[in-house]
């Protein structure tokens, strides 16, 4: 009997996870998955183009080229570049000596539009840093806390539970003390159970993660509104007819009114825009998924820590709306599912809990590592057949 209680005591020992001090949780996640691949994507595309775009531009000179008349000297076909590339102005000649004015700026503000991009989709980064993620790591930091340590006080009281029945004479007063313990809910931490469900009653954390992946919707569709109405005007225009009697130029005879210019930047301003619409258009998806999942409990999480006696009122109040503080800490605790080192051992006894014979025994840690241990999970059948017998 000895060997076995010693046996116990060491499975139960084994079973307790390490007190973390210190500098614990140092990795702890404050963004999905997801919505770091729609950050990276949608801030970092943007940038990487406009470094594109300046490098083609430094490598390759003036983004136009001018047919300056063959009497101009190479200095004066090099100013005709820089003015027509100032202006960027387009005369279309519709009756003699009337033009129609037509600007092509956004080949000029390509760079700085993909700047002017990357800081806007910036903002609803910085709004959920500043606005959620210091709460919602004080809230992971406690609950994950909590229920490392919800489940090490449940193997913990089965290690006193094995200690007073090795001690005990009469069998009778240890089982009455176990169902007395059970339906006075002795095995259940209350602090845990309350918190969370006073986070399903908060709807900050929610709101600041519906507005973030709003304003990522919103901007994508500034961006094709902008892409749409600016950019589209301007996509297939090759060449453009330039004025450079401006000025003191105005009175000048030998110089032409307009002077042909082709845009030799063309290809990279359509790449560019086909690229900006491709890549959004695949991250709205994402983003719409990102949303939805605030529509449906995690369930495969709350099954896992049901098995905590904390966790048993939780699935009732699942019922509710999800869309909560809660739903999101539940995300974020999937996420996180690494810092939560109780996780890969209620896993485990939740597989084992499927296989065993007496299922309709065990409903928490407490029950299951009670049966491990090698006491019976509820009164054995001889005992209460012999209380019976005392007490006809």
């Amino acid at each position: 009997m000895s060997l076995a209680h010693t046996a116990a005591e060491y499975m139960l020992s084994d079973a307790l996870l390490p007190d973390r001090r210190g500098p614990r949780l140092k990795g702890l996640r404050l963004e999905l998955p997801l919505d770091r691949l729609v950050k990276f994507v949608a801030v970092g595309f943007p940038l990487l183009l406009m470094s594109l775009a300046f490098a083609q531009e430094f490598s390759s000179g003036s983004p136009i080229s001018c047919f300056s008349p063959s009497n101009f000297s190479a200095r004066q076909a090099a100013y005709v570049d820089s003015s027509c590339w100032d202006s960027l102005v387009h005369h279309q000649q519709e009756e003699p000596g009337r033009y129609q004015l037509k600007s092509l700026w956004p080949h000029k503000a390509l760079p700085y539009s993909l700047l002017a991009l990357a800081v806007a989709m910036y903002l609803p980064v910085l709004l959920w840093q500043y606005a959620a993620a210091p709460a919602l790591s004080s809230d992971l930091l406690f609950i994950i806390s909590e229920l490392d340590k919800s489940y090490n006080r449940s193997i913990r009281l089965v290690q006193h539970m094995v200690k007073i029945r090795h001690k005990s004479s009469d069998p009778h007063v240890f089982w009455d003390e176990l169902d007395k313990a059970r339906t006075e809910r002795y095995f259940e931490f209350p602090l845990l159970e309350r918190y969370l469900a006073c986070k399903q009653r908060s709807h900050s954390l929610v709101a600041t993660y519906l507005l973030r992946n709003s304003l990522w919707l919103l901007f994508t569709s500034a961006t094709y509104l902008y892409l749409g109405h600016f950019h589209l005007d301007v996509f297939f225009q090759k060449e453009f007819s330039c004025s450079v009697k401006t000025e003191l130029l105005s009175n000048e005879t030998d110089i032409p009114d307009l002077i042909t210019c082709r845009l030799t930047s063309l290809s990279v301003f359509q790449i560019v825009s086909l690229s900006i619409i491709a890549t959004y258009t695949l991250l709205v998806p994402v983003i719409i998924y990102n949303l939805t999942r605030l529509c449906r409990w995690d369930k495969r999480l709350l099954s896992i820590y049901e098995m905590l006696p904390a966790f048993d009122l939780l699935s009732r109040k699942m019922l509710g709306c999800p869309i909560n503080d809660l739903n999101v800490i539940l995300l974020f605790l999937r996420a996180n599912v690494s810092e939560l080192i109780s996780f890969s051992w209620l896993s485990v006894l939740c597989v084992l809990k499927d296989t065993t014979t007496q299922k309709h025994n065990i409903d928490t840690v407490v029950d299951f590592m009670t049966l491990l241990a090698g006491l019976e999970p509820s009164k054995p059948k001889h005992l209460t057949r012999q209380v019976s017998d005392e007490n006809p």
